[in-house]
């Protein structure tokens, strides 16, 4: 018997506020990647937040930018966790997947062929949509392929404890299915390049 391909799964997300929200979620995504035998690894909030604002044609990277570039590089799918700020994702995490340009001449350029899967907590449903469709126009730029269901929620209360386990059942019912469809994904393309 063959062991199951355990892909490596990078999940990015946070603020600048130590476990915020969408901290938590991304948090919550890569604990159920893991349970589904997936390998992850997490990009949080102050790792994200301290990135240098990202500047086209510079050639310098700090260790975190390498540290980030890297993870990305080796990924088989990414999920992102973003607040809706404003109607739109967070300057953090734009300013970090606008780093993902440093991958543009890879033999596999930007995310290509990867899952990405999508995470918003906003304080309405307006932004949530508005969002997650950002989300999903970015991955599409980066050559992802945006898993079908991405996940959005108005927290009410406390929604996660802090190593991610969500006491909210249908918010991790949405974060499970988001983690589930990047991890069958990245297992399926792998399947597929073995033919």
């Amino acid at each position: 018997m063959t062991q199951e391909f355990s892909p490596l799964i990078v999940g990015i997300g946070g603020t600048s506020r130590a476990h915020s929200t969408s901290e938590l979620a991304v948090r919550c995504a890569l604990l159920a990647a893991e349970r589904l035998g997936a390998r992850t690894r997490l990009i949080d909030g102050a790792l994200i937040s301290g990135l240098p604002l990202y500047v086209p044609g510079r050639t310098e990277r700090t260790d975190d930018e390498m540290a980030f570039i890297s993870a990305v590089r080796e990924c088989d799918g990414v999920i992102v966790a973003s607040a809706g700020y404003h109607g739109s994702i967070t300057g953090p995490v734009k300013n970090a997947l606008d780093l993902l340009e440093d991958l543009a001449r890879d033999n596999r350029p930007y995310l290509d062929g990867c899952a990405f899967g999508a995470i918003v907590s906003a304080f309405g449903w307006l932004a949530c949509g508005t969002t997650l469709v950002t989300l999903r126009s970015i991955a599409h730029a980066l050559r992802a392929w945006p898993t079908p269901y991405g996940a959005a929620f108005v927290p009410e209360g406390k929604v996660f404890e802090q190593d991610g386990t969500a006491l909210d059942a249908k918010i991790g019912d949405q974060i499970g299915l988001v983690a589930r469809q990047v991890v069958d994904f990245a297992r399926w393309r792998k399947a597929g390049s073995a033919i």
